[in-house]
């Protein structure tokens, strides 16, 4: 009787290590790559790949040109994220320049620039190596 509650109690604790094991890490939504759009500006529609990371629990990151190769980084002065938008500041020709971004799904962004032009956002999925 004694073997039959050990090893009942084994694979029960078995069972519960394996179904919490399988729980996975919260992802971080915002951090990696994305390829921001912007609809008519007065320059025409403009492209920009931003690059979001994690340090120190804030995020930063940069932006690029990608119709440039040789563009320098645009560095993102500040990044205000909430649970379900995020801001992101930079300066660029002289101008404080802002866009406010809003989840539409778990690939898609959508707002605004500069709360006067169409902005959106996919993201550039990774390769696994």
């Amino acid at each position: 009787m004694k073997k039959s509650i050990v090893i009942l109690f084994v694979l029960f604790f078995g069972i519960v290590l394996n179904g919490f094991s399988q729980t996975e890490k919260p992802t971080d939504f915002y951090a990696g790559k994305w390829e921001l759009a912007f609809i008519g500006t007065p320059n025409g529609d403009g492209k920009l790949i931003a690059n979001l990371v994690r340090k120190d629990g804030k995020l930063t990151g940069d932006l690029t040109d990608p119709s440039k190769a040789d563009a320098e980084k645009i560095i993102l002065t500040n990044v205000v994220e909430d649970k379900d938008k995020i801001e992101l500041f930079f300066s660029a020709s002289g101008y404080d320049v802002s866009v406010d971004l809003a989840k539409v799904d778990d690939n898609n962004l959508k707002g605004t620039l500069m709360n006067m032009f169409e902005a959106k956002a996919v993201r550039i999925k990774e390769e696994k190596k």
